[in-house]
C-alpha cells in the first residue's frame, strides 16, 4: 500500500489516500484535491478552495492540467524530459 498525501505550505497533510503499489500516483490527484478542506485565514471567512498545485513529474499531463485550470488552480508542475540542473562533466 502506498500512502498519497496532499500537505500544506507547512507540511501539515491535508488529506490522505491509500492506493496499491502498483497505481499511478496521478490517478489519485483530483481525489485529494476534492478531500482537502477549505482554507483557514487568520480573519473573516474562509477561502473555499486552494490557489495553486505544486507536483512533480508524475503528474505532468495534459488533461490534468487542463482540468485543474478549469478548477481554478494554477498548476506548479514540473516538466518531463526537462532537467533541473545541467549535468556535470567530469
Amino acid at each position: 500500500m502506498i500512502g498519497r498525501t496532499s500537505p500544506s505550505r507547512r507540511g501539515t497533510p491535508l488529506a490522505l489516500t491509500l492506493t496499491g503499489g502498483n497505481r499511478h500516483d496521478v490517478t489519485q490527484l483530483l481525489p485529494l484535491l476534492d478531500a482537502a478542506p477549505s482554507i483557514r485565514g487568520p480573519r473573516g471567512r474562509p477561502r473555499r478552495k486552494h490557489r495553486r498545485l505544486y507536483a512533480d513529474r508524475g503528474y505532468d499531463f495534459g488533461t490534468y492540467r487542463r482540468l485543474l485550470w478549469k478548477r481554478g488552480l494554477k498548476p506548479l508542475i514540473a516538466r518531463r524530459g526537462v532537467r533541473s540542473t545541467p549535468l556535470r562533466r567530469r
